[in-house]
């Protein structure tokens, strides 16, 4: 499972925000998106306080990064069981 397109264009919280809720989309199964659903929005609660730009890009590029990591774990299992 590749990470979506669009991935470069994140510079806002908001729209790393609409990013992660997207690839949660792309996940295989309902319990699946709702656990990582439910892990943004926490995650997004916890910086909603961060007003440090360079602190809020780190944020950002670690999110892209981890999200891409979890598309191509969960893809790769999820394709594993398919052929099982």
């Amino acid at each position: 499972m590749a990470p979506l397109p669009g991935a470069e264009l994140v510079q806002r919280p908001l729209q790393l925000y609409r990013y992660l809720l997207r690839c949660c989309r792309q996940l295989p199964t309902k319990g699946i998106q709702e656990h990582y659903k439910h892990a943004v929005r926490q995650s997004f609660q916890v910086h909603s306080d961060e007003d440090n730009p360079e602190r809020i890009q780190q944020i950002i590029k670690r999110a892209i990064e981890d999200a891409d990591w979890i598309m191509s774990k969960v893809g790769a299992w999820h394709s594993t069981c398919e052929l099982g």
